[in-house]
């Protein structure tokens, strides 16, 4: 039916409302059903109120449906790999756009802070806050400008000549892929490999300021492949060394029940189609 409910439950509401204003409404036998006078004069007000509720309704649904869908992720993950995609969704779907809200603090999904998030798992924590899908996996290399190879391949030692970039990791984070981890992994498979304290550093708070020093051509850093992809594959960015460190995961993560379900899987499955 109509109102999803039983014409039992319907034949309850009726007595209720009945018993209420204390006047029969329907006239029961003979049949067909018919209004009492009581109920004629109540049943253009009643069927104003409904027609008037069902409006409200599709308007407060449609202002929905217009309303941007609220991505949340990292600052350097919506500046380096979410947005230069964005026209793609738009072309696949232009009836939902999107906000994208680029943030190092974790949003809460369940406060409807966002509707999505695309979260980085460090170690091998799967996000709680929701459905999570695993979207990619990244690597971490020494990555430079092409200018800085121009004299030929490095060799460790001439690590001593360059500057190491290095980015913000937070102290909660165990085990972050660092030039300190990297050296350290250095040390087991070449000889020379100067020491940490013996060389020159750039530190940046923002992992975005640290890869721009480096395409800069300030210095080498280490960074994930997903964050310098398009540069990596321009040649903008070089790998340095023929050495990585594992990374870690993104999922992107959803919470259940959303009233925007459909259009929330949509987003999903679309980025995770792109890998």
């Amino acid at each position: 039916m109509e109102l999803g409910v039983t014409p039992t439950a319907i034949s309850h509401q009726i007595r209720l409302l009945e018993r209420y204003c204390g006047r029969a409404l329907f006239r029961r036998r003979p049949r067909p059903l018919a209004l009492t006078d009581a109920g004629a004069r109540l049943f253009p007000a009643i069927r104003s109120g409904f027609e008037a509720f069902a409006a409200a309704i599709a308007v407060v649904k449609q202002d929905g449906l217009r309303e941007p869908l609220r991505v949340t992720t990292t600052n350097a993950f919506a500046s380096r790999w979410l947005v230069p995609r964005l026209p793609a969704w738009a072309n696949l779907h232009p009836e939902a756009p999107l906000e994208v809200i680029g943030t190092d603090t974790v949003l809460d999904l369940r406060a409807g802070d966002s509707d999505i998030a695309i979260r980085y798992a460090t170690g091998r924590t799967v996000p709680t806050d929701g459905i999570a899908e695993e979207l990619l996996s990244d690597t971490f290399w020494p990555i430079c400008s092409p200018r800085v190879l121009s004299s030929g391949r490095l060799k460790p030692v001439d690590l001593k000549k360059h500057v190491l970039v290095h980015a913000y990791w937070s102290p909660s984070d165990r085990n972050p892929p660092t030039w300190q981890k990297w050296l350290t992994v250095a040390c087991r498979k070449w000889r020379h490999v100067p020491d940490f304290k013996d060389m020159q550093h750039l530190s940046f708070r923002e992992e975005l300021h640290a890869i721009e020093a480096v395409i800069a051509g300030q210095g080498i850093g280490v960074f994930s492949d997903v964050l310098v992809g398009q540069e990596l594959a321009a040649g903008t960015l070089v790998k340095a060394f023929d050495l990585s460190l594992a990374g870690y995961c993104f999922y992107v993560v959803r919470r259940r029940g959303h009233p925007r379900e459909k259009v929330i899987q949509a987003f999903s499955t679309w980025a995770r189609s792109l890998m």
